[in-house]
């Protein structure tokens, strides 16, 4: 059997399961007889400043395609806006879709030999264990790659952590004030029927784990107490903050955000003191051979830097403290920070809990957010 057969009949489901409670690398060498999960590519930390970087890129010919997970293309703009502020002669192009697709679309573009983005940037994070234990990343690390959590980087610099996202409830904290549910354990009591928009937790997987780790403190009664609330489902995890911006609900549930919220906003993002919420690592790689490796190298370095990182709620990097009384992501015990990327390894755990709220909620209904993008996005 050839070698690129081989890696092919390795499926997700067999790969991550081989992982689960154990080291990637010590168990997946072991059922699979490979070598090369530990990359041989030398990756010592970059040396050479941004502006250096930057004109690398430029003689390189100045493109760069990112393939980034998310509900819409506006959703990157930040990250677009102040990439070109910094960077303004490169010619930047962010294709945002779900993760879902992202990852099946890189695949397949492997295994037919047109690789279109320089950088994937997802939120399935066992996905780039298992395309660095397939040798479909460059290894790679940035400038401050030693000032990133240890658990949001790969030992061998085959992906790294861009930003932190949290997710948790939202409430319209104009209309409700000091009324405000505190906790999402209030939310099935009945006093919130008709009151409230989720993003479908069987549509993404951090919603649904989100939604797990409530069933787990709150027991399957509260499950089923919130499949008689009336909650208007949507697809994307931005659709709970929409329908608290537009006054259409009074609480949001499954959708990133920021405890620092804005004076003219009405939407407050809840930090719970004690009920469970979740937070990650969204992770960055450089695809194997990238069309345009250096202006790849310039975002990787970019994206972990203090100047953009000391712009977020919470860094990736240790030496950047979060402002506003906020402590490190990786200190709040009920952000289930490790338990997220245990989740998304264990893709059988993931499929059941898709099933379950599929019987308590329905089906999920509508096209993707992002819309339909096709095999070859960006191209």
């Amino acid at each position: 059997m050839s070698k690129k057969k081989q890696e092919f009949q390795i499926s997700r489901r067999n790969f991550l399961a081989s992982s689960v409670g154990a080291s990637v690398a010590l168990s997946t060498s072991k059922v699979f007889g490979y070598s090369n999960l530990i990359s041989t590519q030398s990756a010592e930390q970059e040396t050479r400043t941004l502006d250096e970087i930057y004109q690398a890129a430029l003689a390189e010919g100045g493109n760069l395609t990112i393939y980034a997970g998310g509900d819409y293309d506006g959703q990157q703009d930040f990250v677009r806006n102040a990439f070109k502020a910094r960077f303004p002669d490169i010619n930047l192009n962010i294709v945002v879709d779900y993760s879902k697709y992202h990852n099946v679309r890189y695949d397949n573009q492997f295994e037919t030999g047109n690789v279109i983005p320089d950088v994937v940037q997802l939120q399935l994070l066992e996905e780039f264990e298992r395309w660095k234990y397939l040798d479909r990343l460059h290894c790679y690390k940035p400038a401050g790659f030693d000032k990133v959590y240890p658990t949001l980087k790969d030992c061998d610099g085959a992906w790294t952590a861009a930003m932190i996202i949290a997710f948790s409830f939202v409430v319209d904290k104009d209309a409700l004030g000091s009324n405000a549910p505190a906790s999402p354990e209030v939310l099935a009591s009945g006093a919130w029927s008709g009151s409230i928009a989720s993003a479908y937790p069987h549509d993404d997987d951090a919603v649904a784990y989100l939604y797990k780790c409530y069933t787990e403190t709150y027991g399957r009664e509260w499950l089923a107490a919130m499949a008689e609330q009336d909650i208007s489902f949507k697809r994307g995890s931005h659709t709970p903050g929409v329908a608290i911006r537009q006054k259409e609900k009074l609480v949001g549930i499954g959708t990133s955000g920021s405890p620092v919220t804005s004076a003219d906003s009405n939407l407050q993002w809840v930090l719970p003191e004690s009920a469970p919420f979740m937070a990650w690592g969204q992770r960055a790689a450089i695809v194997k051979n990238a069309r345009n490796m250096e202006a790849a190298k310039l975002y990787m370095n970019w994206i972990i830097s203090e100047e953009f990182q000391s712009n977020r709620t919470w860094s990736v990097r240790t030496d950047i403290k979060p402002s506003n009384g906020l402590v490190p992501i990786w200190d709040y015990p009920n952000a289930n920070f490790e338990g997220f990327p245990a989740f998304m390894r264990d893709r059988e755990e993931v499929e059941l809990w898709r099933q379950t709220f599929a019987l308590y909620f329905g089906e999920v209904k509508g096209d993707p957010t992002p819309g339909w993008l096709g095999l070859y996005p960006g191209a």
